[in-house]
């Protein structure tokens, strides 16, 4: 067996490129991180390959491997498999429940799709690196513009709406928090082609079906909810030229994330007088939509949308679950309107979730422009949220049936009766070597069996096995081709 090593040149805080050290087409031998010593006298000096690499020297010594993950990652055991898998099925449900299809990405797509807007901060958290072959790529840091892509990609081909939904994984190299790691899953739901605030007002009713299938409840968790077009006629009005806007965004979004001094800097490097900025600020500090009138002189299209969508809210029902703040502006450059995040009312949690309308993201790829919503939900702070609230579920192990042989002549019958179970749908642990009964007594209990199938030499000669029901102490015998 030959091994494949692998080495790595850092391209930037985040970026790095693999190379292998069986591949020399795109590393050349006067740049390259590989020894000189492992590279044939055949290999050309611009990179291409007439020989072979020499095989690295045999260590002896081999050190023992770091078994934690890497930092910012998690593995996922049974326990904590079983708890990711309940939380996927409840997203799936919902989305299932409201008519969505699901879908799903490449967790690699080209780097270019991440980075068209400058200042947001996502540019600097990417898992980037160049491929063997010269292309820039990325591991996605958010689903929403590979949805895009496929929706440039299919065209005319797919009716509108479209209600789509995808549970995915994501990478941020980030400042890891409570309830923020450098990967994570993410919950997604979009309709493309509905202008109206109709699809804002379904999506936030999908997200808070959820929190009521897992027993969270408007006292736990709220929705703040505002408009980009509320920032876009205050910056009008101080005279901030369009070309900010989405970098002033990005800063508001830090309100409540660090210091008011810090803000109040930022937006400064954006040309903003001192006074601009201490009246900006003000108005992002309403809580009202009859204030917010009020200081814009009249009800535009930002406050006509809010009340629409809070008149929505009380029709769907959860009228009791959001509020108005003018400060909520979400960071990513590309929403157009109505935004919204879930937060935790206690304070102790960063964002639950968040969305809002994006309806100029497709142009930024070269496609046409198509009205369009959505939101994300992490898995991490949601598991958070409900262990501060006690709301974690017991998942344990749950098996119908051990079958166990009591000779070791009987292994091959007690697989037929395992296999004869498992074609009628039922969960078999077969127990595969000759163990005394006390033991697999302690593994029924500890798989949570539902019975105990025994094949014995007696029995079996007489078509027969025995069966023990865990919960009762009831013990029978059945033949095998009627045990249900």
């Amino acid at each position: 067996m030959r091994a494949i090593h692998i080495v790595t040149t850092r391209l930037s805080s985040c970026c790095f490129r693999p190379v292998l050290l069986l591949d020399l087409v795109s590393c050349s031998p006067r740049h390259s991180p590989i020894p000189k010593r492992f590279i044939s006298a055949a290999a050309k000096a611009d990179g291409s390959r007439s020989g072979s690499i020499v095989a690295p020297p045999v260590i002896k010594d081999v050190e023992k491997i770091d078994v934690n993950p890497p930092k910012g990652t998690r593995d996922f055991p049974p326990d904590d498999m079983r708890l990711r898998n309940w939380l996927f099925n409840h997203f799936k449900e919902v989305s299932r429940l409201f008519g969505y299809e699901e879908i799903d990405f490449p967790v690699l797509e080209t780097e270019a799709l991440f980075i068209r807007k400058a200042g947001e901060e996502i540019r600097d958290q990417l898992y980037c690196f160049e491929d063997r072959g010269n292309r820039r790529v990325a591991l996605r840091p958010e689903l929403t513009p590979s949805l895009a892509r496929l929706v440039i990609q299919k065209g005319k081909s797919v009716s509108l709406p479209l209600k789509w939904f995808a549970v995915g994984q994501c990478w941020r190299y980030e400042r890891m928090t409570r309830g923020r790691r450098r990967e994570h899953y993410q919950w997604n739901m979009d309709i493309i082609g509905v202008p109206e605030v109709t699809a804002e007002a379904e999506l936030i009713s999908s997200i808070v079906t959820f929190f009521k299938r897992v027993g969270i409840t408007a006292s736990d968790v709220g929705f703040k909810v505002s408009s980009r077009k509320v920032l876009q006629e205050l910056l009008i009005k101080y005279g901030v030229p369009e070309d900010l806007f989405g970098r002033v965004c990005i800063i508001i979004d830090k309100i409540e994330k660090i210091p008011i001094d810090e803000i109040k800097k930022e937006l400064g490097f954006t040309g903003i007088s001192e006074d601009d900025i201490e009246q900006l600020l003000k108005v992002l500090s309403v809580k009202s939509l009859d204030d917010l009138e009020d200081t814009l002189g009249g009800a535009g299209e930002a406050i006509a949308d809010l009340r629409n969508l809070f008149s929505l809210a009380e029709k769907f029902g959860y009228s009791e679950w959001i509020q108005f703040d003018a400060s909520v502006v979400r960071g990513l450059a590309y929403y157009t309107g109505i935004v919204f995040e879930g937060f935790d009312r206690k304070g102790k949690l960063r964002a639950i979730c968040g969305g809002g309308r994006y309806d100029r993201l497709l142009s930024t790829y070269g496609g046409d422009d198509i009205p369009a919503c959505g939101f994300g939900f992490g898995d991490a702070v949601i598991v958070e949220l409900l262990k501060e609230n006690g709301l974690l579920p017991e998942l344990r192990q749950e098996v119908e049936n051990i079958v166990c042989a009591l000779d070791k002549d009987l292994q091959g019958a007690a697989a037929t009766v395992a296999t004869a179970l498992r074609d009628k749908g039922q969960t078999v642990d077969l127990v595969l070597e000759s163990k005394p009964l006390k033991w697999v007594f302690k593994r029924a209990s500890r798989v949570n069996a539902r019975r105990l199938v025994l094949v014995g030499k007696t029995e079996w000669e007489d078509g027969l096995v025995s069966v023990k029901v865990l919960s009762s102490g009831e013990q029978f015998q059945v033949k095998v081709n009627e045990l249900e």
